[in-house]
C-alpha cells in the first residue's frame, strides 16, 4: 500500500506543473479546457435564477456601457492570446447594489454587480481596470489553478484515507462529494495571481484606450469602501502590500499604449 501511495504522489507531482503567462510555476491538476467547460455550466446555473427574477441587465444604459468597455478589452486580449478567440465570451450586469464585486470565469464568462459601479462611482477608465483585471485572471488560468488547489487538498485526504483504511472518507472523496464541496467555496486569489492580473490587466486596458492611471484611483476607492468591513471583491482579491506603488510605476510604462491614436477594435458580445 505504501509503495502504491509513493507511486501515486510521484505521478501526481509530475503531472501538476504548468507555467503562467508571466513565467510563474502553477499547480495545474485541472486542464484549462476542463475549467472552461465547468465554468460554462456554473455560469448558467448562476445567471439563470437571477434572470428569472429580473435582476440581470435591467438597466440598458449600464449594460451598454459595460459591454462596450469589456468588448474593447476582449479585443486586445484576443490579440495577445489567440486561443481566447474560441471562448464564448459573455458579460452580465447583476442588480445587487450592496455587492461590490465582479468576476470572470474560465472561458470568458463574466458578471459585474451594480454595487461596484454605483458605490465606487466608477469612471469608464476605472471600470475598464476592473474588467481587464478579471479577464486577466481567466487568461492566466487562475480559475483552473484554484480548482487544482482544492483538488490537491481532496487528493491528499484521499491518500490518507487509503493509508488508514478510512473507507467512509475514501468513499465520499472518490464519489466527488468532498471535491464538489471544496469547489463550491469561493477561493481567494493568491498574491502571485493578483500581481499577474495587475500587470496583465493594466496593459490590456491601456491598449484598449483606457487611462492606466485609473488603476491607482480604483484601488484607492476600493480600500476606502472596504473600511473595517472589506468589500466582497477584496475577500477574493487580496491586495499585495506594494500594489499602489507597483500600479503607479506600471501606469507610466503603459501611457504610450493609452496615448496611441489608433482605432480601438471592439469584440462583439452576444
Amino acid at each position: 500500500m505504501n509503495r502504491w501511495l509513493i507511486t501515486f504522489f510521484m505521478l501526481f507531482s509530475l503531472s501538476a506543473c504548468a507555467t503562467s503567462p508571466t513565467g510563474r510555476s502553477q499547480l495545474m491538476l485541472v486542464s484549462p479546457e476542463s475549467a472552461v467547460a465547468s465554468s460554462r455550466q456554473a455560469y448558467v446555473q448562476t445567471i439563470q435564477p437571477l434572470q428569472k427574477d429580473g435582476k440581470v441587465d435591467s438597466d440598458p444604459a449600464l449594460s451598454r456601457r459595460v459591454r462596450l468597455i469589456t468588448g474593447r478589452i476582449i479585443a486586445q486580449a484576443i490579440i495577445s492570446h489567440p486561443e481566447a478567440k474560441k471562448w464564448q465570451w459573455d458579460v452580465k450586469v447583476i442588480d445587487a447594489d450592496e455587492t461590490v464585486n465582479a468576476w470572470c470565469m474560465a472561458g470568458g464568462k463574466m458578471a459585474v454587480y451594480t454595487g461596484i459601479v454605483n458605490k465606487l462611482k466608477l469612471t469608464d477608465d476605472e471600470l475598464a481596470q476592473v474588467m481587464a483585471h478579471e479577464i486577466s485572471h481567466a487568461l492566466a488560468n487562475h480559475t483552473a489553478e484554484k480548482m487544482s488547489v482544492a483538488m490537491a487538498s481532496s487528493i491528499g485526504t484521499l491518500g490518507m484515507a487509503i493509508a488508514t483504511r478510512d473507507s467512509d472518507n475514501r468513499g465520499a472523496i472518490m464519489s466527488g462529494t468532498v471535491l464538489a464541496a471544496s469547489l463550491a467555496v469561493t477561493l481567494p486569489n493568491s498574491r502571485a495571481a493578483e500581481n499577474e492580473a495587475d500587470v496583465m490587466g493594466i496593459k490590456f486596458a491601456a491598449l484598449a484606450g483606457y487611462d492606466p492611471r485609473a488603476a491607482g484611483s480604483l484601488w484607492e476607492k476600493m480600500a476606502k469602501e472596504g473600511g473595517s468591513r472589506p468589500a466582497e471583491f477584496l475577500s477574493t482579491h487580496p491586495a499585495p502590500a506594494n500594489r499602489q506603488a507597483t500600479l503607479a510605476a506600471l501606469a507610466q510604462e503603459m501611457m504610450p499604449y493609452y496615448l496611441d491614436k489608433k482605432v480601438r477594435p471592439v469584440y462583439q458580445l452576444p
